[in-house]
């Protein structure tokens, strides 16, 4: 088991701020304050959910899991949302993939016997899952949007020869989801190479034995691997069709966002 990390201690992790904070400063970045803020943010969160944690950790599973779950869809959901927030429906559309994903995800772990259904398991891998799930929604999101404002000579060159938006779209789905994929796939091809992965370093100072921490964080990283995927698959395969009117005509990204407007 490691040592206790004093109060003390951790007030020495502000040289870990320091370094970005000089390197923004002596080459004018302009992202001293943002860099501040981001650090006090961050420790002011993570002591937030530690105590939060710990007090769903004492509470029956069927209460919290259910609970804290829904309180991270709903943040993540917000989140990602800001990548398409032109978008009709894209919140929505975010918060049911979501929810499919960590429904789907959860349901393996239990049917299997993978992890028990204890908010001290469930809740810190279903984090990760839902959080990696949210990236990759926005990076989904943010590169569909460019692509379809670069491409949108060839896409009325498509639809004006007789072309559905599905056929005029396909090279862009393609495009959107390689991207929101690669540094997922990157990551796996890596695995225990170039870095030792969060969950199992955490298990090993925790006292686990390596190779059971290797299991664990196997059914994480999969499981991160396969709800990426899907999140991805998603919410490109819904949204892109909010790019074209009912009458196959294509629409920019603020386009889209006036017709939705309209119609409510």
């Amino acid at each position: 088991m490691s040592p206790e990390i004093s109060n003390q201690s951790l007030l020495f992790l502000i040289i870990f701020v320091v370094v970005p904070l000089s390197l923004s400063y002596f080459y004018q970045l302009g992202m001293s304050r943002n860099i501040i803020v981001a650090s006090l943010r961050g420790t002011i969160q993570l002591f937030a959910i530690g105590y939060l944690l710990t007090y769903l950790f004492d509470l029956n599973a069927y209460a919290g899991i259910p609970l804290m779950i829904t309180v991270m869809i709903v943040i993540a959901s917000f989140h990602a949302r800001k990548k398409g927030k032109e978008l009709p429906y894209v919140l929505p559309t975010i918060f049911i993939g979501l929810t499919l994903v960590e429904v789907s995800v959860l349901s393996l772990w239990l049917l299997f016997d993978m992890v028990e259904f204890k908010p001290s398991e469930v809740i810190p891998m279903s984090g990760m899952v839902i959080g990696n799930s949210m990236v990759a929604m926005g990076l989904a999101l943010e590169r569909m949007k460019s692509e379809f404002t670069e491409n949108s000579g060839r896409l009325l060159a498509a639809l004006s020869l007789g072309a559905e938006p599905k056929q005029a779209s396909h090279l862009i789905v393609q495009r959107t989801l390689n991207a929101a994929l690669i540094p997922n796939v990157d990551r796996i091809k890596t695995i225990g190479l170039v870095q030792l992965p969060g969950m199992m370093t955490g298990l090993i100072l925790g006292g686990v034995t390596p190779v059971m921490a290797i299991k664990y964080q196997l059914v994480i990283s999969l499981s991160i691997f396969s709800s990426v995927s899907l999140s991805a698959m998603f919410v490109t395969l819904v949204m892109y069709k909010h790019f074209f009117t009912k009458n196959q005509q294509l629409l920019d990204s603020e386009e889209a966002l006036e017709a939705y407007s309209s119609q409510g």
